[in-house]
C-alpha cells in the first residue's frame, strides 16, 4: 500500500484535526456509492480507510512514523545487519542476535540464544519462514531453495491438499453495519468480489471457497479474510453501541431546544431540555450496531455526549452578558472537587 500521509494528502505534521478533516472529505468523495461506475472505487475506498486507521490512531502513527509497522500496520522486518558463522548457528561478531519466524501475523521477533535465534540455527529460521520446506543439504551451509508459491502462505490445508491463504480487508463503519459487496485483491494478485453481511464486527473472518493455493491433488484450499474496521470520524463503536459527542451551542444548553443528531441511518432529531450541562449523555435507542445472536433487526443505542461549544468569535456582545451574569449571579462549580 502507498503512504498513508500521501493516501491522506496530507504532511507527517499534520494534527489530529487536520487528519480527520482530509479524511472525512476523501471519504464522500471516494465513496463506492458515489463512484457506482468506476469499478476502482472500492479499492480507493479501502485504502482510504486502512491510511486512516494507521495516521488516525496516535499509537500506530507514532509506530508507522519510528518504522516499526508497514503502511498496512505489519511488523517490519529489518533482516539482519551482518552474519558469521560459527557453532552451527548464524550471529554477528559471534554474539547471539534476535530470530524471526513468519506466520499469520507477519514477522515474528523470537528469543535470542548461543548460536542466534533463540539457539535455533539458520536452517530453523528458514524452515519456520519458507513451511519446512528449508533442510540442511551439503554440509554447514547447505540448505534447499526449492520453494513452491505455497510454502509462503500461512493458513490451514484445503481439499485435496489444496493450501488455505489469508488476507485482510478494511471496510467502513457504514458498510459494516448495513453490509456491502466490494473486491479485494489475494497475495495470488487475483482480485475477487467479496459480499460482507451486516453487523459484522473488527476480527471476524470471512471464507471464499476454492480461492486458496491449488494442491497437488488440482483441488484449491479456501481465502480466508480478516476483516477491520476502519475508525469513523464521527462514531465510536462501544460493543453494540455507539457513541458520539455532539456540540450544542449556548442558547441551547440553556434555554433547550431541537437539534439534529446524525445515526447510521440518516439524522434524527433530539429535544435538548433547558438548563443541559455539556458532558450530559442521551440514548438514542436502536441506533446502534446489530445485536449479534439476539432477535432479528435488534440494535444497540446511540450514545449522544452533549459538549457546549461557544460561537468563533465570542464577539463583544457575548462578553458583556457573561460579565454581567457573573457579577449578578456568582457561582462555583468546582465546589466539590477535592
Amino acid at each position: 500500500m502507498r503512504d498513508p500521509y500521501t493516501v491522506l494528502g496530507v504532511s507527517k505534521s499534520a494534527s489530529e484535526a487536520e487528519i480527520k478533516s482530509a479524511y472525512r472529505k476523501l471519504a464522500k468523495k471516494l465513496h463506492p456509492d458515489a463512484n457506482k461506475h468506476d469499478a476502482n472505487a472500492a479499492t480507493r475506498f479501502s485504502e482510504l480507510n486502512a491510511a486512516y486507521e494507521i495516521v488516525g490512531d496516535d499509537e500506530k502513527r507514532k509506530a508507522f512514523d519510528n518504522g516499526e509497522i508497514d503502511a498496512e500496520g505489519k511488523p517490519r522486518f529489518r533482516g539482519f545487519e551482518g552474519a558469521g558463522h560459527a557453532g552451527g548457528g548464524f550471529h554477528p561478531g559471534g554474539q547471539p542476535f534476535e530470530g524471526f519466524s513468519f506466520g499469520t501475523d507477519g514477522f515474528q521477533r523470537g528469543g535470542t540464544g548461543p548460536g542466534g535465534m533463540g539457539g535455533a540455527g539458520f536452517e530453523d529460521l528458514l524452515r519456520g519462514m519458507f513451511g519446512g520446506r528449508a533442510s540442511p543439504g551439503g554440509g554447514a551451509r547447505g540448505w534447499s531453495n526449492q520453494f513452491e508459491p505455497e510454502d509462503f502462505v500461512s493458513g490451514g490445508y484445503g481439499q485435496a491438499g489444496g493450501q488455505d491463504l489469508v488476507a485482510s480487508l478494511t471496510i467502513s463503519l457504514p458498510d459494516a453495519v448495513k453490509g456491502t459487496k466490494t473486491r479485494v485483491r489475494l497475495p495470488t494478485g487475483k482480485d475477487v468480489e467479496v459480499k460482507i453481511p451486516a453487523g459484522i464486527a473488527s476480527g471476524q473472518q470471512i471464507r471464499l471457497k476454492g480461492q486458496g493455493y491449488a494442491g497437488p491433488g488440482g483441488r484449491a484450499g479456501d481465502a480466508i479474510i480478516t476483516i477491520t474496521i476502519a475508525p469513523h470520524p464521527v462514531f465510536k463503536a462501544e460493543g453494540e453501541d455507539l457513541r458520539i459527542d455532539l456540540p450544542i451551542t449556548l442558547y441551547e444548553a440553556v434555554l433547550g431546544g431541537k437539534v439534529r443528531v446524525p445515526t447510521i441511518d440518516g439524522a434524527v432529531e433530539l429535544a435538548i431540555p433547558p438548563e443541559t450541562n455539556s458532558g450530559r449523555t442521551f440514548r438514542l435507542k436502536g441506533k446502534g450496531l446489530k445485536i449479534k445472536g439476539g432477535v432479528k433487526g435488534q440494535h444497540g443505542d446511540l450514545l449522544a455526549t452533549v459538549r457546549v461549544v461557544l460561537p468563533e468569535p465570542a464577539g463583544d456582545d457575548l462578553k458583556e452578558l457573561m460579565k454581567k451574569l457573573r457579577d449578578a449571579k456568582p457561582y462555583d462549580p468546582r465546589k466539590d472537587m477535592a
